[in-house]
């Protein structure tokens, strides 16, 4: 009897699938759990999009989850880093899923949909989905198994979205500095602040527009039925916008500092070595992991955090040594090269120990054969 693994095909976006029949279907690659275009234009013209212009992308990788139930605020608040109870309606929060022992289990966004006032008397309108979590594919099965084992004697439930026959949804991505004027020449709302959402009807579909955090350049989410996401597609194309593939998008996540769960933050981390104080909130009452976060907080420090850095030299695979001095100073997680219209810039994030951090002075590493020189950014990059 063989004890061999059978290998589960990745999936491929709703967008990648119906881009298939083409005339000429574009390169599709593995990324965030999930078959996407990689490329579809000149890097540089993709990259170009996305720091000074504006540029359509696949978001097909990402799943939503509503939180239902009475119990749903205290219990969602128990298991997430981050505020649940005061979110206002209309806003979201990017949160961490730790363990008891403070480590991280991965990654996600909680968003408080509508416009009812539930704050104050979340035991109201009980069955309204406004509570929903937004997962990446890569995360989504594992993250769920593990919030549904700490539903004891709640009145929650976790209920997919976006999947019954006939009512499937995925997500376009809108990312550029130029993004409120597309948005606006296509007749649809902006949002100025981050972490907010709105839900609008447009030629008659139905779309939640959702403003993520951006380092470098607003970012938006757009949720559609994806009987409608071609139409969407091309449209936001001849409105202006730049089509991307996920290598470009992965670059330029890459020069903003923003992590991934599973590259730039495992299993073994702890949230304060990571640097994202953002997923934070240390006023919301007791959760899981909290005791340890607290802690760290209150009565010491970790000796070592996620750094983001510009790299002179070749682009590093994750795990390539940092060194000073002829020592370990730290570990490339993920790196990358932006070209630009002023010329190539290479940009990584990093595990730094704590001693190299409070030096603040050149390091080096090696690529094959070829070495390198980096240096800590404390701040995003100019583009």
């Amino acid at each position: 009897m063989s004890d061999s693994v059978i290998a589960i095909p990745t999936p491929a976006t709703p967008l990648a699938t119906l881009l298939a029949s083409a005339v000429r279907p574009p390169k599709l690659a593995e990324y965030r759990g999930a078959l996407t275009p990689q490329e579809l234009d000149a890097p540089a013209t993709e990259t170009a999009a996305l720091a000074e212009g504006v540029a359509v992308h696949d978001l097909g990788w990402m799943r939503r989850v509503a939180v239902r139930g009475e119990d749903r605020f205290r219990w969602l608040s128990g298991m997430v880093t981050n505020t649940v109870n005061d979110l206002d309606p209309n806003t979201g929060a990017w949160n961490l899923v730790l363990n008891a022992q403070g480590r991280i289990q991965g990654d996600l966004t909680v968003w408080r949909e509508g416009h009812e006032s539930l704050q104050h008397a979340p035991e109201a309108n009980a069955a309204d989905p406004s509570l929903n979590l937004e997962i990446a594919a890569d995360q989504y099965e594992r993250l769920l198994a593990h919030l549904e084992h700490f539903i004891i004697m709640d009145d929650v439930e976790l209920v997919p979205l976006g999947l019954e026959p006939g009512a499937e949804e995925t997500a376009l991505g809108l990312t550029g500095p130029q993004a409120d004027e597309v948005l606006e020449r296509m007749g649809l709302p902006t949002l100025s602040e981050p972490m907010t959402c709105t839900r609008v009807e447009w030629n008659g579909m139905d779309l939640r527009i959702f403003r993520g955090y951006g380092a470098l350049a607003p970012h938006y989410e757009l949720w559609t039925p994806v009987a409608g996401v071609l139409r969407l597609w091309r449209t936001f194309s001849t409105a202006g916008a730049v089509l991307v593939g996920s290598a470009a998008l992965e670059a330029f996540r890459i020069a903003e500092g923003i992590p991934v769960f599973g590259i730039d933050m495992l299993e073994r981390d702890l949230p304060q070595e990571t640097s994202q104080m953002r997923a934070l909130h240390f006023n919301k009452g007791c959760y899981l992991g909290q005791e340890i976060v607290e802690r760290i907080r209150s009565r010491g420090s970790v000796h070592r955090h996620l750094r983001q850095l510009e790299l002179e030299g070749p682009v590093p695979e994750p795990g390539a040594e940092l060194m000073f001095d002829g020592a370990a100073a730290g570990k490339i997680t993920s790196a990358a090269e932006l070209q630009l219209a002023a010329g190539s810039r290479v940009f990584a994030l990093g595990m730094m120990r704590g001693e190299t951090e409070a030096r603040n002075e050149a390091l080096t590493y090696t690529a094959g054969a070829a070495a390198g020189t980096a240096r800590l950014l404390s701040s995003p990059p100019n583009l």
